[in-house]
């Protein structure tokens, strides 16, 4: 962390990062524009939130075993790249149908340089210094995603809609440059045989069946064949989907991963947590702009409170749980998550900000610094790290699938349907119970981590074994040394000894 090197190596994964988690943000806000302007009901607009998770969650499990595989710097710089191309093409959609299928293609993109980016990080940095650079991660992608609906706000009040994807192709080309002259390439030695596409599409066909049917289900009833066939269509692939896992030579999810109860549960706080929180990043920019008629810009600059609660306080959060243990914090952020989901749950129509929604932003981004960074820890912790690509992509299909299914079936629980996101009472009406069922969701998450996640999962993780590629580091540039999970820096001639860890509260020794 206080070498020029991990920087270097930090600042270009959290960009990576940033451009996809940015996007998904700017989109809610973007919402209420593009359904005026390509004349789509709710449904469309869910469809433009979910077309994207679909194919990121399902897939995300093969970017991760790509880049254990192949490189997890090559298969990040490629999915950078598709992720690029696909924004281009939601940018100039003439319907909401292209703009959704333009969405379907960007996650793609996604899957393949969201896990690579975390495990660049596992598989870079020095032990000690991976907890502070996972919370630094956490921190400054939250800031980028949070950022979002300002930057997002400004271009679709002043500009278009459409400028909000246009803004990745410059962001899209510094990463690749930054990533081919700063990060090192790691692998995963052991990955052999052919790939689980198989998997992959049945995990795709899963998820877009129930998808399919939740959304559906307002407008048609959910005892409708269309209905009942999504649904039955989604958990048959589901099935099939963890049969093929089970039987697979190379599977792209190992179930042999869950074999780690600390990682399971971790897990479940995640799937629990992010259910909720997809509840609030659809729903509240929606509803300040419907209900409470702030602009695209005004709703955005509303959730900057959580910003800078992020930015100071997430990689604190990350330091503390390596210190302590992720038991506390992953307790106590989700309960405080849900106290400020229920008081935005108090808010209606003709309140004021500073007086009721200001302070719920504040309380519920309070809670989430405590959630981010240590749930990551934990879990990257509590698998080998020589499938740090794996289980970061599981981590990260937990997270999108949880948010996917809370943007299917919240407006079916909030009895939202057709054209109610232009009604301002019905969205308020809405969006209260979506943030009480939200508050309940968060709250059993910070039970589950007190029930299941134990202190010393951190402790218990073993430092990489050093390979003999190491010995010729001295003598060549650390990116042409290609080892899993080995903290790769370029070093001097001289071998220095190893130093030991800093004394708590000392300034650590610099080092990638």
């Amino acid at each position: 962390m206080g070498s020029a090197r991990g920087r270097w190596v930090l600042a270009t994964a959290v960009l990576g990062s940033a451009v996809a988690f940015l996007e998904a943000t700017v989109v809610n806000v973007a919402l209420p524009e593009i359904g005026r302007d390509l004349d789509a009901d709710l449904a469309g607009l869910q469809w433009t939130i979910n077309g994207y998770l679909i194919t990121l969650a399902s897939l995300i499990l093969l970017g991760g075993s790509l880049g254990d595989r192949y490189g997890r710097r090559r298969i990040f710089e490629i999915g950078v790249v598709w992720f690029v191309a696909a924004s281009a093409l939601c940018a100039v959609a003439p319907s909401i149908e292209v703009l959704v299928a333009a969405r379907v293609v960007q996650g793609v993109g996604g899957a393949l340089l969201t896990p690579g980016s975390l495990a660049i990080i596992e598989a870079t940095f020095h032990r000690d210094d991976r907890g502070r650079a996972i919370g630094a991660w956490s921190a400054l992608t939250g800031v980028g995603a949070a950022i979002g609906p300002l930057v997002g706000g400004y271009l679709i009040d002043d500009v278009s809609w459409r400028a909000i994807f246009l803004i990745n192709i410059p962001l899209g080309a510094f990463v690749v440059w930054a990533s081919r002259r700063h990060i090192p390439e790691t692998r995963d030695p052991t990955m052999t045989g052919k790939l689980d596409i198989r998997g992959s599409v049945l995990a795709t066909i899963g998820l877009a069946g129930i998808t399919f049917a939740l959304i559906q289900g307002p407008g048609h009833g959910m005892g409708s064949p269309m209905v009942i066939g999504g649904l039955l269509v989604g958990f048959a692939a589901l099935a099939a989907f963890l049969h093929t896992e089970r039987v697979a030579e190379q599977p792209m999810l190992p179930l042999s991963i869950f074999s780690s109860r600390q990682f399971t549960s971790a897990n479940l706080v995640t799937f629990v947590v992010y259910a909720a929180l997809g509840a609030v990043f659809f729903l509240l920019v929606v509803f300040l702009q419907v209900a409470l008629g702030y602009s695209a810009i005004e709703a955005g600059a509303a959730t900057l409170p959580t910003t800078a609660l992020m930015l100071l306080l997430s990689p604190s959060a990350g330091a503390l749980a390596q210190r302590i243990g992720p038991r506390l914090p992953l307790t106590v952020g989700p309960l405080v998550v849900a106290a400020g989901m229920f008081m935005l749950s108090t808010v209606g129509i003709g309140d004021g900000y500073v007086e009721s929604v200001l302070p719920a932003i504040i309380v519920f981004g309070l809670g989430l610094t405590l959630v981010v960074a240590p749930v990551t820890i934990t879990v990257l912790a509590a698998a080998d790290p020589r499938q740090a690509g794996v289980a970061s992509g599981v981590n990260n299909a937990v997270a999108r699938t949880a948010g996917l299914i809370a943007v299917a079936v919240l407006p079916l629980i909030a009895g939202l349907s057709g054209d109610d996101y232009e009604n301002p009472q019905a969205i308020a009406d809405g969006f209260q119970i979506g943030m009480q069922v939200s508050a309940v969701l968060a709250a059993a998450g910070g039970i589950l981590a007190f029930a299941t996640i134990a202190n010393d999962v951190l402790e218990q993780a073993k430092e990489p074994e050093r390979k003999p590629c190491q010995e010729a580091i001295d003598q060549v540039p650390a990116r042409h040394c290609a080892v899993a999970g080995t903290p790769l820096a370029t070093r001097p001639r001289a071998p220095a000894p190893r130093p030991t860890a800093a004394p708590a509260g000392s300034t650590p020794a610099p080092r990638a």
